[in-house]
């Protein structure tokens, strides 16, 4: 597929990309609801398989009052519940996969999305 180049647009001597208002407008529906912060934190993910209780350790990449981006030697399946413990301070929150990447060195990427996090989840303010 070839994606064409954004028309450019020259206003008092400056070219600028022009910016599609509808395709703006669409995309910005998929913008994040709230800001991120870089924070490593060591977590466990938990989740039941075949009858039994699992738990993969691995740590954050960044997070926020939603959820987090971590690093779990684990990989599963979007939209898989699980359960994330912050192992600093021992909080529990139920969580879903919404998103995985790559599989690095050091476990998967996984954009993890909790769901009703107990207050201070993380144990920083956001």
């Amino acid at each position: 597929m070839v994606q064409s180049l954004p028309a450019l647009v020259t206003n008092r001597g400056n070219t600028v990309p022009f910016v599609d208002t509808e395709n703006f407008e669409e995309r910005m529906k998929y913008t994040r609801a709230v800001s991120r912060i870089n924070s490593r934190v060591n977590l466990a993910v938990e989740w039941r398989e075949d009858g039994r209780d699992l738990h993969a350790e691995g740590f954050s990449v960044d997070v926020s009052a939603q959820g987090c981006l971590a690093i779990v030697p684990q990989g599963f399946a979007v939209g898989q519940k699980l359960r994330v413990v912050n192992l600093l301070n021992n909080k529990m929150s139920d969580a879903v996969l919404i998103w995985r990447g790559h599989e690095g060195r050091q476990g998967w990427e996984l954009g993890l999305q909790l769901v009703s996090p107990p207050e201070g989840f993380w144990g920083i303010e956001l």
